[in-house]
């Protein structure tokens, strides 16, 4: 077994205008761009101001580097994917991937694709089961060209999109625990299991369904799949579900489960973000605080055990690592506050620990 020794350290903190959705890290692991309630933002990571780059026409919920060129792919709860030329700093292209909000947004390894998910829940019959999709839940397109290559369908709402570690799959969950994965290649379905573990029919208060899938991650050797959400909860409107991951053998058949989170690890509220470091064999886990001691830490991914934890006191809504795997960046919100003498405080959150 490795030596996994790991300290969760705080090093900086960023307050941004608005919640932070999504975040992407520079490939020299000095610039971070933000995407927030309020627009796209660059933030220098040796301590400079942040600055708004462009805004969505309503909420940017993904954020994506080009690693072949100097430009920044966005997505939003507009529909719209967006592509910002960091050198002369102008949008460049949009295109309206979905008439419903981007939920999440993955750029593939190899930087050549992006993938993009949708879906509202809407009653489809008399067990409140969903309707069936309005329009593709699931796009994948080109980077360089913006050119729309796969319309993938799914069952809404589809909140949580990932690619393999070779950018040959992508994976895609909803609302209901189901998970179905691509080839991109061809476009033929490869996977399809769902687990009830994430969702939640309310019997008190709401009469319906909620939670789901809300991130996913490949193993770095892509043969296992992690998925983060809440446990069920008979009151969906408490927030209490059981802090959760699951690791999916994705490629047997059936896809079987490996590992979830450990009895006594775990407490209480929605994990949103979930991240495997580049190098060592580890995950780190984050979103919200319901109940217990900790909404982010880090896990084994040899044998699933908790390694460290700590309490942000925000809620966490992404995490991703530096490249070097030295730093993990984690992305939210803080409670948001009533005006002070006319202006709003800051409640996006992003803060730099050492891993």
């Amino acid at each position: 077994m490795s030596d996994l020794s790991v300290s969760l350290q705080s090093q900086q903190k960023y307050t941004l205008p608005t919640g932070v959705l999504d975040c992407e890290v520079s490939a020299d692991g000095r610039m971070l761009y933000a995407a927030c309630m309020d627009g796209v933002y660059q933030v220098p990571l040796d301590g400079g101001e942040p600055q708004r780059l462009y805004e969505h026409e309503s909420y940017a919920s993904g954020v994506h580097l080009d690693p072949h060129r100097d430009v920044l792919i966005s997505a939003g709860y507009d529909g719209q994917l967006v592509w910002f030329d960091l050198s002369r700093r102008t949008i460049f292209r949009r295109v309206l991937a979905h008439r419903f909000w981007s939920w999440q947004s993955a750029r593939s390894p190899d930087g050549r694709l992006l993938a993009t998910v949708t879906g509202q829940y809407m009653v489809g019959g008399e067990k409140y089961e969903p309707a069936a999709e309005t329009e593709p839940s699931v796009k994948v397109c080109d980077v360089a060209t913006g050119e729309m290559l796969h319309a993938f369908s799914h069952v809404p709402s589809v909140q949580s999109v990932c690619f393999s570690p070779d950018s040959q799959h992508v994976a895609a969950g909803n609302l209901l625990g189901q998970i179905r994965i691509w080839n991109v290649k061809d476009g033929a379905k490869v996977a399809d299991w769902k687990t009830d573990a994430f969702t939640s029919w309310g019997i008190i208060k709401s009469h319906c369904y909620i939670g789901g899938i809300f991130g996913l991650v490949f193993s770095p050797a892509g043969d296992t799949l992690l998925a983060a959400g809440m446990g069920p909860m008979t009151d969906p409107m408490a927030g209490n579900g059981r802090q959760l991951w699951q690791r999916f053998a994705w490629q047997e058949n059936p896809p079987r489960l490996v590992d979830q989170t450990h009895d006594g690890e775990s407490g209480e509220g929605l994990m949103e973000a979930i991240a495997h470091h580049p190098s060592r064999p580890l995950f780190l886990m984050g979103g919200r605080l319901r109940g217990g001691d900790w909404n982010a830490a880090a896990f084994s991914a040899e044998d699933g055990r908790r390694l460290q934890h700590v309490n942000t006191n925000y809620r966490i809504t992404q995490a991703r690592f530096t490249p070097d795997g030295g730093r993990v960046i984690l992305a939210g919100f803080d409670k948001q506050k009533g005006p002070e003498k006319g202006e709003y405080p800051k409640f996006g959150m992003l803060e730099v620990f050492s891993v």
